[in-house]
């Protein structure tokens, strides 16, 4: 017997369905808010298994992820099989909330939500809880294991998620949080697989399948399903101990019509973590950074003079400021330069009394090594000496226990108004949210790997889904002109969200002395081309964001707004595109100025960018043109009184 309840929400309808006991036949089903996404959980006999539980996901009646299995493997046997269901509660939620900085100024959390408990039908009863919610952006579940008679601590050995789809669909797969991803069938993937890993069932139906939450717990990779064509199992990076009561990170899959919607989507990662913990955030600044390539007094102060002129917010000394930093004997307390990477002086203290007169930030580089020896010692230090920020590098990953040293570690820093960036395999999954100063992160193949067009635009389709990235970017580099285009990479300051931006990683001002060792540099350091002016005017966080065009590893066109100033970027590979972008996101009846910056051969400057100033308004359409593997950058203002532009044709 099938009992049918309608919850109002604010503008929605949530529709939620539990069957009273029937056997075999308990089942609770939730519909998204806009109706579109439906999930069902049943508690059945399944392919010869003893009863337990089973899910399935439609999106507008199209199967999306066929039945598949749900349970945890313990040291004391699996816990999901042989049991009873019952329903614990069932509701919907519609807040809205407001970040302390991110890709829009406010994010919707708009969801209908059950949970339910799961009973062992034999001795010894064991107990475990499922939490499902269905969002109009996809399906979320995590379990919680409640402490009980017999069992007051676990060890996880296993968890045994099933993702199996209805077909062997096309996917984009990487096996490193930095390597270069395989356009794959599902039935191709190996163990060891990324998230988030997105998707193609259909022109029209994207998915992926991501984690939000992980805090203590062990990371969860992606593995092919024995004996299953084109299914996927969850993949835990370690075994997971702990007390009870114990909450699974979430798991997450993501449903969209196109690319672009998965990526406008991404707020769904934050909504599944606690919200912020820090009562004053006013310490935590997002702003564009110089890394200081020679590590020296000079140079340090060349870069604070440069981050000046030029609207920048911080100046970073990398590796090799206190010593070799893959040696245990290198000391982080002490500024102890690497002669390897820098003849010196560097006299750290006078550098960031000079940014600090001038109101720039000194961030500074540590490897794990001295991490995990130092950090009760440097975080007060460092603070005392006046640092705003750490970069924590080569950090270990993906274990309970390095993934419950990493994120106390970020509690840490902000105990000392501290802000981080987090270097190298680490991917995030929303604790950004709770912990702020938590800025950005690498976990991409950025443009120290060099990657080409067509990896960059996968990148920013897969990995983008699970939130900021530091890409560090580089301008007058040679990598730019045999990869890309200086357009294209003026794209990228808008199209990579990093509340944090490295724009300039291997270029030094013209005031900085030669650098010696280490990789990559520009030999004639940072010029006064025109279109610099762009970095100086563009936000690294925002009050908007849209995706107007996007295919993945060929083409992408972001928008986004912070004030009354819009950015465009278009990003382009494989072969020459025109592509029309509407500008009917501005406000209608008011008069704007286009700065369009393009890859233009004739320009006679090193970096061969054309910039044009044109009148647009919101009924006004651009034509954005870009070469094989080239880009375009626009910036849209108010147009200032008195000033007078060509109207754009």
């Amino acid at each position: 017997m099938r009992a049918t309840q309608l919850i109002g929400m604010i503008g929605v309808a949530c529709l939620v369905v539990t069957t009273c006991w029937a056997g075999t036949d308990d089942s609770v089903e939730l519909v998204s808010p806009d109706g579109r996404v439906r999930l069902v959980l049943e508690v059945k006999d399944f392919e010869g298994a003893k009863v337990g539980p089973v899910y399935r996901i439609s999106y507008k009646g199209r199967p999306v992820v066929v039945d598949s299995r749900l349970g945890l493997e313990l040291e004391e046997g699996r816990i999901g099989d042989g049991m009873k269901m019952s329903a614990l509660s069932r509701g919907s939620h519609d807040t809205t909330w407001k970040p302390v900085y991110g890709e829009r100024s406010m994010v919707r959390d708009l969801y209908c939500e059950a949970e339910v408990q799961l009973r062992e039908a034999d001795a010894p009863h064991r107990v475990l809880h499922l939490t499902l919610r269905a969002y109009n952006e996809g399906v979320v579940f995590r379990y919680t294991l409640p402490k009980q008679v017999g069992l007051e601590s676990v060890k996880i050995t296993r968890e045994a998620t099933e993702f199996r789809f209805p077909g062997d669909h096309t996917a984009w797969a990487v096996y490193s949080a930095q390597g270069k991803y395989e356009k794959v069938t599902l039935s191709k993937i190996k163990r060891g697989c990324e998230r988030p890993l997105t998707i193609r069932a259909a022109e029209d139906l994207y998915l992926a399948v991501a984690e939000a939450g992980l805090v203590d717990y062990a990371r969860m990779k992606l593995a092919p399903l024995p004996g299953q064509p084109h299914s996927l199992v969850s993949d835990l990076s370690s075994s997971v101990e702990a007390e009870l009561p114990l909450k699974t990170p979430w798991r997450v899959i993501m449903v969209a019509e196109s690319p672009g919607q998965l990526l406008e989507s991404n707020d769904l990662l934050l909504n599944l973590n606690e919200p912020c913990a820090i009562a004053d955030t006013s310490w935590i600044k997002p702003g564009k950074v110089i890394r200081e390539v020679t590590l020296t007094t000079t140079g340090g102060k060349a870069c604070v003079d440069f981050a000046v002129e030029h609207n920048l917010q911080y100046v970073e000394y990398d590796a090799g400021w206190y010593g070799h930093e893959y040696s245990d004997a290198s000391d982080a307390t002490t500024v102890t330069v690497d002669p390897k990477r820098s003849k010196g002086p560097l006299d750290l203290q006078e550098v960031i009394r000079y940014a600090a007169e001038r109101g720039i930030g000194i961030i500074v580089y540590v490897n794990r090594r001295a991490l995990e020896r130092q950090l009760d010692e440097i975080l007060p230090l460092y603070q005392k000496w006046g640092i705003k920020g750490l970069k924590y590098g080569f950090v270990n990953v993906g274990s309970q226990k390095w993934t419950s040293w990493l994120h106390e570690a970020i509690r840490k820093a902000a105990a000392h108004e501290m802000m981080v960036d987090v270097h190298d395999e680490y991917r995030p999954t929303g604790y950004s949210r709770t912990y702020p100063n938590f800025m950005t992160q690498e976990g991409i193949a950025g443009d120290e790997t060099s990657p080409v067009n067509s990896l960059t635009l996968t990148i920013l389709f897969t990995r983008m889904l699970a939130g900021a990235a530091d890409n560090t970017i580089c301008y007058y580099n040679e990598r730019v002109t045999r990869n890309a285009s200086h357009a294209y990479q003026l794209a990228k300051a808008v199209c990579f969200y990093s509340p944090w931006q490295f724009l300039f990683w291997y270029d030094r001002p013209q005031a900085a002395p030669k650098k010696v060792g280490g990789a990559g540099g520009s030999e004639t350091g940072i010029g006064n081309e025109p279109e610099i002016e762009f970095f100086d005017h563009c936000p690294t966080v925002w009050d908007d964001t849209k995706v107007i065009h996007g295919s993945i590893g060929e083409y992408a066109v972001i928008a986004r707004r912070s004030g009354e100033s819009w950015f465009i970027g278009y990003m382009n590979s494989g072969k020459p595109r025109t592509l029309d972008v509407p500008l009917d996101f501005l406000e209608a009846g008011k008069e704007y100025v286009a700065h369009i910056y393009s890859d233009d051969p004739a320009v006679q400057t090193r970096t061969h960018v054309r910039i044009d100033r044109f009148a647009v308004d919101s009924d006004t359409t651009l034509k954005m043109s870009a070469s094989k593997q080239g880009g375009q950058a626009v910036r849209i203002e108010p147009v200032a009184a008195g000033a007078d532009y060509p109207e754009y044709r």
